[in-house]
């Protein structure tokens, strides 16, 4: 992990503004020193438009958007978000303290660059990991939506040509390479024609 980008959102608040304005330009600057490639953002647009050649983007944002940014960051690149915590970051978050909030992971102003490191290197580790949780959850329901349509249509099968099931799945077999289709394709047409045809 070698480049990182430093988003902040602008505050209503001018006073506001000129304070995440300049623990910004401390985390770049901490960042920089501690041998990383820096690119910055002031607005989620520009940080969308900017997102592709980053590592990572560190948000100094009060934690009460980091929810809603880390999600439009995600919509343009996977990559993991950290928040940049501060006590001007933090004083903006107060209110949000007792949400219900996950964060890829955490650097401050007061870590050493080592520890910058590794703050970075177990985020990543943690967040690809994740992804790939969620990567195989979604593969595993679809095959559970999958074997469902197929044991649905094995039934119809059995019922209507009154036959075994293992005959039933032998059947659903032949038929989708005949038709050079997926199982699952041929299974959901059949239970789908058959709840047309019996449909009250």
């Amino acid at each position: 992990m070698h480049s990182l980008m430093v988003i902040r959102s602008r505050l209503a608040h001018s006073e506001q503004n000129r304070l995440l304005a300049s623990e910004a330009a401390s985390a770049e600057k901490l960042l920089i020193q501690s041998g990383y490639q820096v690119t910055a953002a002031t607005s989620l647009e520009e940080a969308k438009r900017k997102l592709a050649d980053a590592d990572a983007s560190i948000l100094v944002i009060p934690i009460s958007d980091y929810s809603d940014w880390r999600k439009e960051l995600l919509s343009s690149k996977s990559v993991p978000a950290l928040w940049w915590c501060s006590e001007i970051t933090s004083d903006l978050s107060a209110a949000a303290c007792e949400d219900d909030f996950t964060a890829d992971g955490i650097l401050s102003s007061s870590m050493l660059p080592a520890e910058i490191h590794w703050a970075l290197h177990f985020s990543a580790r943690q967040f690809f990991a994740e992804q790939q949780w969620k990567k195989e959850r979604e593969q595993l329901l679809s095959r559970l939506e999958e074997r469902k349509w197929i044991d649905m249509a094995k039934g119809i099968l059995s019922r209507t040509r009154n036959i075994s099931e293992s005959e039933a799945y032998e059947y659903l077999r032949k038929e989708a390479m005949n038709e050079r289709k997926r199982l699952v394709d041929v299974a959901t047409s059949i239970v789908k024609a058959y709840q047309l045809l019996h449909k009250p």
